[in-house]
């Protein structure tokens, strides 16, 4: 049996490292760098667009249960993750250079993975072949029109934005301070902090600043360009990503405050936490300059926005994740309707699972949904087809068997995912 594995971000490789290490020989497709430098930086696997891309760990967050399932599981992820921790308090922040060369090292090594530096606009089909889709936000459009002239499956897709990084060392740190959140962590948040005319200002300008064109799209939600939220009234940026509460500190009590976290080990770039954006780069440098001790701010990177294409995948996919009108093709990550890394990562271990239960001849089990990343993958497949948009791990969607606390619940969730491993692998 030959098995595919398109696309090689953190769904991909965590699908190709589980069954390659099981013994099945992988072949992993990854179209840089035809696809050029946008977004993917570096000529690894498993990029990151920001150093806290992976959240929360903290026990009573949705996103922290996930992680600790993905780990109970055996994640690459988790592992290269743990091992390239940055100080972030509550958020695994991670060294996003070293995070994804540790997982390109531990993926390259295994002699039965073979990389393909090409891009896959259709599939290879047939009883002998199991495609493992993963090809992610940037999947390329004629992989997209395969999949709608072959199987007639209804598409979606929105924009997503990520948010600039700058120079520390070009900033004046006198006009900042370092402080997490109500003193939790390590305190490596820098935090900028703003009076109520110096935040008026900046939305101001942020409302009228000039932004790239773009056509025929959706924001999601959880991720909205800045300006789009400073649009929406002039305090919504105070209740939102520049909220002060639990910022204050002896001596300053801002009225807003923009935060900024480390980015690599090494400590020289810092992200903009919740300033993605849609702004020209121009006006990205214009606008940014306004802030306190940024007059003279060098930028790594622009913030930026990419199209997100997923499928609609109550009308796609089986509970294995499979398609419907096709066994052999399994889709995981962005584009199987996750949004999120963990969540993705979490969707291409969960398909290099069911693979192997496949291959092995075993029942179909599939993850109990009385977990985070069983009831994740029970949204897929059981959302309305006319409604659906991609989710986030979150409790609203935590299929409980019973009423329980967070603190509960992780700690059931860490007994059914090591029970359903030793049923089934």
């Amino acid at each position: 049996m030959k098995i595919h594995v398109i696309g090689a971000g953190l769904a991909g490789c965590e699908a190709a490292y589980l069954l390659a290490r099981r013994g099945y020989a992988v072949d992993l497709f990854e179209m840089k760098p035809e696809l050029g430098p946008a977004f993917h930086e570096k000529d690894l696997l498993a990029e990151l667009v920001c150093s806290n891309s992976l959240k929360s760990v903290a026990r009573d967050n949705a996103s922290g249960l996930l992680k600790a399932e993905m780990k109970a599981l055996g994640s690459l992820v988790m592992e290269s993750a743990e091992k390239n921790r940055l100080p972030g308090g509550q958020d695994l922040s991670v060294d996003r250079t070293a995070f994804s060369r540790y997982i390109t090292d531990k993926v390259l090594s295994l002699p039965n993975v073979r990389l393909v530096h090409e891009k896959v606009t259709s599939l290879e089909k047939g009883e002998d072949v199991i495609n493992i889709v993963c090809s992610g936000p940037l999947t390329a459009p004629e992989l997209v029109s395969f999949f709608q002239n072959e199987y007639a499956s209804s598409f979606c897709s929105f924009f997503d934005a990520a948010a600039p990084l700058v120079y520390v060392d070009s900033l004046d740190l006198s006009k900042m301070y370092f402080k997490s959140r109500y003193d939790k962590g390590e305190g490596s948040y820098l935090n900028v902090p703003l009076t109520k005319e110096e935040y008026e200002d900046f939305v101001r300008e942020l409302c009228s600043a000039e932004r790239a064109e773009l056509h025929d799209f959706d924001h999601f939600e959880a991720c909205l360009p800045v300006e789009v939220m400073a649009k929406r009234g002039i305090d919504t940026l105070r209740f939102g990503p520049l909220k002060p509460k639990g910022l204050e500190t002896e001596n300053v009590r801002p009225y807003a405050v923009v935060q900024l976290r480390q980015d690599d080990v090494a400590g020289d770039l810092y992200n903009m936490v919740g300033f993605q954006t849609n702004l020209k780069y121009g006006e990205q440098k214009r606008v940014f300059s306004l802030l306190p001790g940024f007059s003279k701010a060098r930028f790594a990177r622009f913030g930026l926005m990419h199209r997100n294409t997923y499928i609609n995948a109550p009308m796609a996919l089986n509970r294995n994740l499979s398609l419907k009108q096709d066994r052999n093709t399994y889709v995981a990550g962005q584009f199987s309707g996750v949004e999120g890394y963990p969540e993705s990562a979490a969707s291409g271990l969960l398909a290099g699972y069911y693979v192997l239960e496949r291959l092995e001849g075993k029942p179909f089990d599939p993850i109990p949904t009385d977990t985070m990343l069983g009831s994740l993958i029970n949204y897929l497949v059981m959302s309305s087809p006319k409604h659906f948009a991609p989710m986030n791990a979150t409790y609203g969607i935590y299929q409980y068997p019973y009423r329980m606390n967070k603190e509960e619940v992780y700690e059931h969730s860490s007994e059914v995912i090591p029970e359903w491993l030793g049923r089934n692998f």
